[in-house]
C-alpha cells in the first residue's frame, strides 16, 4: 500500500485512518481486537482515538478507547506496525481539560498508560483553548517531544486564523509547530473546510486527517428515508442532518458513480476524499470486519475525472436547499 507523508512530520501513513471512536462504544473489547488485526493485516497503519472515547456512553468516564487499543498493542505486540494518534484538551471531568502545559502534562501520562506503550506518534490538541497563550502549549509539546513521549503534534477543530497564529507563533519562537489538521469533511460538509483551511494546510504543508469522512454514515446510502434513523445509535442525527434535497442528489450521484465501477456509495465517498490533493487519510470505523473490508475496498478504488466532476457538481451547496 502508497503510504502517505503526514505534513513535514515524518510519519507515514495509510490513506484511511481508523476511527477509535467506536472502540468500547458500539464494538466490544474482542471485535475492537479483531478489527485491529485485520486493519494491519490489510496493510493499513493509521488509528485514530482521544482520551475523552467514549465518555459520552453513560458509566462511562472517557479511556475507554485508548483502554481497549492498548491491551491490544500489550497482547498482539504490534506498535511499530501503526502510526498511532490520540488527542487531548476535551472535558474529562473533575476540570481536566483544556491545553495548560501542566494538564498537558497530566494528560498524556495517562493516555500512555492507558495506551500501555511509551510513545504516541501523534499528539493531537482536540479544541482550541483560547485561554492558554499558544506558546504555553506548544512549549509543553515541545518538551514531550523532547523526552520521546510524543513523535508529532496536530491540531483539531480550529479555525484557519487560529492555526494560522499557532503556525505562526510556532516559527518564531522556534516551538514544534501542528503538522497536521482534523477538521469535519465529506462530501456534504464540505464548505467550512474548503473555504479557509484547506488553501491554508495546502500553503503551508499541514497533513489533513478528516472526521466524520461518512457523514455518520450517510453517505454510505443507509439512511435514505426517515424510517430509517432507526437504524443506528447515529441514525436519527444523520436523518435530520443531511436527509434534505442536496443529501438526495448526493446519494443520487454516489449511487451513478458507485454502479459505473461496481462499488458501494461509501467506498465512493471516502475515494472522492482520498482523491483531494489536500487530504491526507479520511478517518471512517467499522463495527465489523465486513465492514472493514469495505473501506479497504475504497483505498483501493480509483476515482475518474469525470466521476469527481459529477460528485463535485452534485455535492456544490445551492442557496435554494
Amino acid at each position: 500500500m502508497e503510504m502517505r507523508a503526514l505534513g513535514k512530520s515524518g510519519l507515514s501513513v495509510s490513506p484511511l485512518t481508523f476511527g477509535g471512536n467506536v472502540f468500547g462504544w458500539t464494538v466490544d473489547e474482542p471485535t475492537s481486537f479483531r478489527l485491529l488485526d485485520a486493519w494491519v493485516d490489510a496493510g493499513f497503519n493509521f488509528v485514530d482515538t482521544a482520551d475523552v472515547y467514549s465518555s459520552w456512553v453513560p458509566g462511562h468516564v472517557g479511556g475507554e478507547s485508548e483502554t481497549i487499543i492498548g491491551k491490544w498493542l500489550r497482547q498482539t505486540g504490534k506498535r511499530n506496525r501503526i502510526v498511532l494518534a490520540t488527542k487531548v484538551g476535551k472535558p474529562m471531568g473533575d476540570g481536566k481539560e483544556g491545553l495548560s502545559a501542566a494538564y498537558i502534562r497530566e494528560a498524556v501520562d495517562a493516555s500512555l498508560r492507558r495506551l500501555k506503550c511509551d510513545h504516541i506518534d501523534l499528539y493531537q490538541s482536540h479544541d482550541d483553548d483560547a485561554a492558554t497563550p499558544f506558546e504555553e502549549t506548544l512549549g509543553a509539546f515541545a518538551e514531550l517531544i523532547r523526552v520521546g513521549k510524543v513523535r508529532a503534534i496536530g491540531a483539531s477543530n480550529y479555525s484557519a486564523p487560529r492555526l494560522a497564529e499557532a503556525l505562526d507563533v510556532a516559527d518564531r519562537a522556534g516551538l514544534p509547530r501542528y503538522e497536521s489538521l482534523q477538521p469535519r469533511y465529506n462530501l456534504y460538509d464540505r464548505a467550512p473546510f474548503e473555504a479557509e483551511l484547506e488553501a491554508l494546510c495546502v500553503e503551508r504543508g499541514l497533513g489533513v486527517v478528516n472526521f466524520y469522512a461518512l457523514a455518520m454514515g450517510f453517505l454510505t446510502g443507509k439512511y435514505r428515508s426517515p424510517a430509517d434513523a432507526a437504524k443506528s445509535t447515529r441514525g436519527q442525527r444523520a436523518v435530520d442532518t443531511y436527509l434534505n434535497a442536496r443529501g438526495r442528489r448526493i446519494l443520487a450521484a454516489l449511487d451513478e458513480v458507485a454502479g459505473q465501477h461496481r462499488a458501494t456509495p461509501g467506498q465512493v465517498a471516502l475515494a472522492w476524499q482520498i482523491a483531494r490533493p489536500s487530504i491526507t487519510a479520511p478517518i471512517a470505523s467499522a463495527t465489523s470486519t465486513a465492514q472493514l473490508a469495505d473501506l479497504v475496498k475504497a483505498a483501493q478504488l480509483q476515482l475518474g475525472a469525470q466521476d469527481i466532476a459529477a460528485l463535485d457538481a452534485a455535492s456544490a451547496e445551492v442557496a435554494a436547499d
